[in-house]
């Protein structure tokens, strides 16, 4: 078949389903406003980018001064803020229950004279440790203000016992840690969370319209129309602005159809779209010549890849839009090199197309859009979870890590994060970019095989 036979059916399918979203603006909006709004959304919810000033409440039982001083370091500490004081415990129980304040400091009883006295005097923190990132933080916080405090109470002593203030800071602590954060110095969670949580969204939307653009072409017995418009040349020459559900209009594309491009196959195809209940079981009889006449139609592979490519054009160029505006939104302040932003980039798109793919294909194996749909929705919906980002991969149980290593967007927000955050060589990268491409490709195949699978079984066309 000629290369311009097969680019004539990616435009008439590109056509196809241009004219389908121009007249269902719900589906339109699944392609290009809800990705959008949901880029600049999950941006603006990160928009602060650092975590501070959670609530804290305090529960002073010693008013000393010490406790007192206690209490303005916590206030002071950047991460915390006493939200309010509390004079009995059940006050903060409530407190927390209502999620007025994540944690309570309680300062005991003799708190300023036992170290006045050199005894123990231990600040109680009861920390709401259901939100796991909250009692991260506000643990640290308050560890680092009890340290605080006890190096002033032992500096202060030494010095008073003659003591230089400069070796009295050494005798304190003679072994002190000397950190330094290789990545994301800065804690900013716009760079840590919003720039993977995005790519995690646009997976499971691009899956979700990989799903529905082929499965309501099954669910409204639409398939075998849909192929006999993008295999008929005279069908796009003689559009004239419909594309209806009628089954009658499946054989006035029969009538136009050149009888050197068609023959028997524009039969078959017409017979195709009639209800399954109508269909000759093996075959039919030809009224000219009384010869047998399969009732399936001579599907050319090359015409079905190239139409599923201009069926899917309007939803991956729009989601490849998406995808610059995310990477541009990631992209941090400092100079990213353009081969790396070049590499996510690619990485980014080929996950988008594996994404369509994949929702065709469970849609198309199960000849039902809405058992398509939920396996998507089963398989991308909690693969961030499994991703590596938030819960260390190394920390997962062996099954879950070779669930995660099944799924594409494991190995995308490898390479993004080694690209955008940690800045390694691209070289490293290489790897995922060759394996999201070998995966993209025969994906693409497998939904053809399986397009084809479906056009021979009008029968199970319908189901929803």
């Amino acid at each position: 078949m000629r290369l311009t036979q097969l680019s004539e059916a990616f435009i008439r399918s590109a056509a196809y389903e241009r004219r389908f979203l121009h007249k269902n603006p719900w589906d339109l909006t699944m392609v290009v406003w809800i990705p959008l709004l949901t880029v600049l959304l999950i941006w603006w919810i990160f928009s602060q980018t650092q975590i501070t000033n959670l609530p804290i409440g305090v529960i002073d039982q010693d008013n000393g001064p010490v406790a007192n001083t206690a209490v303005r370091y916590l206030d002071a500490s950047p991460t915390l803020s006493v939200r309010q004081m509390y004079y009995s415990a059940a006050e903060a129980e409530a407190a927390i229950l209502q999620r007025d304040i994540y944690a309570v400091v309680i300062i005991p009883e003799d708190f300023s004279r036992n170290i006045l006295s050199s005894k123990s005097a231990p600040l109680i923190l009861q920390v709401n440790a259901q939100y796991g990132t909250h009692s991260g933080i506000i643990q640290t916080g308050v560890q680092a203000v009890a340290g605080t405090l006890s190096a002033g109470v032992e500096i202060q002593r030494l010095i008073k016992q003659g003591m230089a203030p400069s070796q009295a800071a050494i005798a304190y602590s003679p072994i002190s840690i000397q950190r330094i954060s290789l990545f994301n110095a800065a804690t900013d969670y716009q760079q840590f969370l919003a720039s993977t949580v995005i790519p995690a969204l646009l997976h499971i939307l691009a899956m979700v319209i990989g799903a529905t653009t082929i499965g309501r072409e099954l669910r409204d017995k639409q398939l075998g129309h849909w192929y006999g418009f993008i295999a008929s040349a005279q069908a796009y020459d003689n559009l004239n602005g419909s594309i209806s559900a009628n089954i009658s209009d499946s054989a006035n594309i029969s009538g136009n159809v050149n009888n050197n491009v068609a023959d028997n196959t524009v039969q078959n195809i017409a017979a195709l779209s009639q209800p399954a209940a109508k269909l000759p079981n093996s075959t039919a009889k030809d009224n000219t010549n009384q010869k047998p006449v399969s009732t399936l139609p001579s599907v050319h592979m090359g015409v079905l890849l190239f139409g599923l490519l201009g069926k899917y054009f309007w939803p991956m160029l729009a989601y490849g839009l998406w995808s610059i505006l995310a990477l541009w939104l990631a992209t941090p302040q400092e100079s990213v090199a353009s081969s790396a932003v070049f590499a996510t980039y690619l990485g980014l798109l080929l996950l988008m197309m594996l994404s369509f793919w994949l929702g065709a294909i469970f849609t198309l194996g199960s000849f039902s859009l809405r058992m398509g749909l939920s396996a998507t929705g089963f398989i991308s919906a909690p693969s961030y979870a499994f991703a590596g980002v938030t819960f260390p991969y190394i920390a997962i149980s062996d099954s879950a890590k070779h669930w995660s290593d099944a799924l594409p967007l494991t190995h995308y927000l490898k390479l993004h994060i080694a690209q955008m955050q940690m800045q390694a060589p691209v070289a490293i990268s290489l790897p995922i970019l060759y394996g999201l491409a070998i995966a993209t490709v025969v994906a693409m195949m497998l939904t053809a095989l399986l397009t084809k699978r479906a056009l021979a079984h009008p029968e199970r066309w319908g189901a929803r």
